[in-house]
């Protein structure tokens, strides 16, 4: 039990920790930046967050398909909200799993074909991010050398795992759990590998993150700050790619430092780089939570079970999370 609490509780005081010390240490100008803050282009945020959540669903939901599973667009981005709300609350991306309990409960798909759906998307997410990157630091002057390795090292890994997976396509195993692994690779392999999936994985992840790039761009023009939108791509490809360490849950904390130190290196005054970072993480995860909250709704109480299920079973628990 105490290995349970600690799991959630650690990672969380450090998301804590970490947003206090940036909040603290620009608390004198803060109070002046917050005069700034206009509605409407909150509500312009929260509106591009949302259209980006459809966004999601409707690539998950071609994942899918392109893996034999038919379904709607609301089905596939309730599916996509209740596994990042649980992110939220869990650490080390431990709410993927809730996805492939939800597949397994409402379409009786077997695990295996779930995770692949979650590996697909994953790695076009981070690729796709490290690429706006690659774009972006051009345009940008005197970045630490940190950003080119932050960039370079997704570009490269997802360079050696599209290599590796044309190359386990050729290997054969009598071996039960590495016929298993080698089927899941098969399903990503077909289901990616092929020019029409890699032009609308590749465009659509594009067009994600430009959406959530748009959802920052909102809020550093409610500010009256002067960036290029390279920067501020930047920063969002930045902060994304050290939030997929999952170091807390949904990345608190790391995602906003990432951010903030990006405005700062590009001329942004301390207090607004703060509340620029904190104001988008706060508005993309109010989204998400409210999301969450109304898949529940559309799947059913059962899912709440299945959240609590999932992470006894992650860390070692004793239920199955078997429905």
């Amino acid at each position: 039990m105490l290995k349970k609490i600690s799991a959630i509780v650690v990672p969380s005081i450090i998301a804590v920790a970490i947003l206090a010390v940036m909040l603290y240490s620009v608390w004198g100008d803060l109070l002046l930046t917050l005069s700034y803050i206009y509605p409407p282009f909150l509500f312009a945020a929260t509106f591009i967050c949302i259209v980006s959540w459809v966004l999601r669903g409707a690539r998950y939901r071609y994942i899918l398909q392109a893996l034999g599973v038919g379904c709607t667009l609301l089905f596939s981005t309730a599916c996509i909200f209740i596994s990042q709300t649980a992110n939220l609350i869990v650490p080390a991306r431990l709410g993927d799993i809730v996805r492939l309990f939800i597949l397994k409960h409402e379409k009786d798909v077997a695990y295996s074909k779930g995770l692949s759906s979650v590996v697909i998307e994953r790695v076009f997410d981070i690729i796709m991010v490290a690429f706006l990157g690659v774009i972006s630091l051009p345009f940008a002057v005197d970045v630490p050398d940190w950003f080119y390795t932050v960039i370079g090292i997704p570009l490269l890994g997802g360079l050696v795992f599209f290599i590796l997976l044309v190359w386990l396509g050729r290997i054969n195993s009598d071996n039960r759990y590495i016929r298993i692994i080698l089927g899941m690779l098969d399903e990503v392999r077909e289901a990616s590998l092929n020019l029409p999936a890699l032009a609308v994985l590749s465009i659509s992840s594009l067009v994600i993150w430009i959406t959530d790039v748009l959802v920052c761009l909102m809020i550093v023009m409610m500010f009256r700050v002067d960036l290029p939108f390279a920067i501020i791509v930047l920063a969002i490809v930045i902060g994304n790619l050290v939030k997929a360490v999952p170091l807390t849950p949904g990345g608190v904390g790391t995602y906003e430092v990432s951010l903030a130190l990006t405005f700062e290196v590009s001329g942004v005054a301390p207090a607004t780089a703060v509340l620029i970072a904190v104001i988008d993480h706060l508005i993309k995860n109010l989204v998400t939570l409210g999301g969450g909250i109304a898949s529940v709704y559309y799947f059913g109480g059962w899912t709440v079970s299945l959240v609590k299920k999932a992470l006894d079973w992650k860390l070692g628990g004793r239920d199955d999370a078997r429905d």
